[in-house]
């Protein structure tokens, strides 16, 4: 970092109270007279420092790990700092924040869940020659799934909404440990969920040999694209030392709502790559690009939008929130 003493020109006098008096530049600038009482003052803490002029009351500062202000800036120029070194010392600060926050990020220890093994939910497992089930049937081919697509559970028999439901087992290292039910006539709610804190939907989906996982809102998202299934707008901690166990390169593709883009400053902050595809505007997340594009065509949508660049996820953002 520059030191910030070694920028101000002429003489310089040492304060009893800390202050590093000198005649200020700003003066003169801001209407003033110029300054030869050696009015102005800088206090430094470290690398931060304040400026305060006792003559025109002009004051600026800087912060380590922030950009230079537009005051300082200007401060930094009367002072005939360059500005490619004003720019420098700017950058410099901003690359101090990153990699303090990312040592930090390192050295926060998150632990690893572990989930309670739970008896299999109640109900029957979907089959076709089972003329009970095509109702069933019928409604995943209309999300654009097969039958077979997961262990999807039924109970034709139950009494009231329950026997509208889907049954969809948590599974976690092929042990079961959660459930949820989703109701085919959507009114809300629209799921039932028996989850255990920090559990993540879809890491028994994942192959050794991808090289990448994709993490979605909803559970049918997930195993449409045979991804991961958050269940909610956010990514919790819990659910960040489950993703980065499979050690992949992680793809968050949120949904195309107004809850859902919350989720993109969280997933680059992780270090994860944030996917907003240009779908049409009938489309709020992958699943319904499924039925709309077919499966292969909508995987390469995500791959193609996928970046962790801060300024393209903000763009697309902006894009859809307009049209939302």
């Amino acid at each position: 970092m520059f030191d910030i003493l070694t920028v101000i020109p002429g003489k310089k006098k040492n304060t009893q109270s800390g202050w590093t008096s000198f005649n200020a530049p700003c003066c003169s600038h801001n209407g003033h007279n110029p300054d030869k009482r050696m009015r102005g003052g800088i206090k430094s803490d470290g690398d931060d420092w304040q400026f305060h002029c006792f003559n025109c009351n002009f004051k600026c500062g800087f912060k380590l790990g922030r950009a230079i202000s537009k005051k300082t800036r200007s401060f930094l120029s009367l002072c005939y700092m360059p500005d490619a070194d004003i720019n420098k010392w700017s950058l410099h600060s901003i690359q101090h924040k990153d990699l303090l926050d990312s040592l930090l990020h390192k050295k926060k220890q998150i632990k690893l869940p572990k989930f309670k093994e739970q008896e299999m939910p109640e109900g029957e497992l979907i089959y076709t020659a089972n003329k009970e089930h095509q109702v069933y049937i019928d409604y995943l081919n209309k999300r654009g799934l097969q039958h077979n697509d997961y262990p999807f559970m039924v109970n034709p028999k139950a009494e009231g909404r329950q026997a509208l439901g889907i049954v969809i087992p948590y599974t976690y290292e092929n042990k079961v440990v959660g459930s949820t039910i989703r109701f085919m006539d959507d009114r809300n709610p629209k799921f039932i969920n028996d989850q255990q804190q920090g559990y993540v939907f879809g890491t028994d989906l994942q192959k050794e040999d991808w090289e990448v996982v994709l993490v979605f809102e909803g559970i049918f998202d997930a195993i449409s694209m045979n991804g991961l299934a958050l269940t909610h707008d956010t990514v919790n901690d819990n659910q960040v030392a489950v993703i980065n166990k499979l050690g992949k390169r992680v793809i968050v593709v949120p949904d195309q709502d107004k809850t859902g883009l919350g989720i993109c400053e969280r997933a680059l902050e992780l270090g994860y790559d944030v996917s907003l595809p240009n779908w049409s505007e009938d489309i709020k997340d992958a699943n319904d690009a499924v039925i709309k594009y077919g499966r292969l065509n909508t995987l390469l949508s995500i791959l193609d939008a996928a970046t962790n660049s801060k300024v393209k996820v903000e763009v697309m953002r902006n894009k859809i929130a307009k049209r939302i």
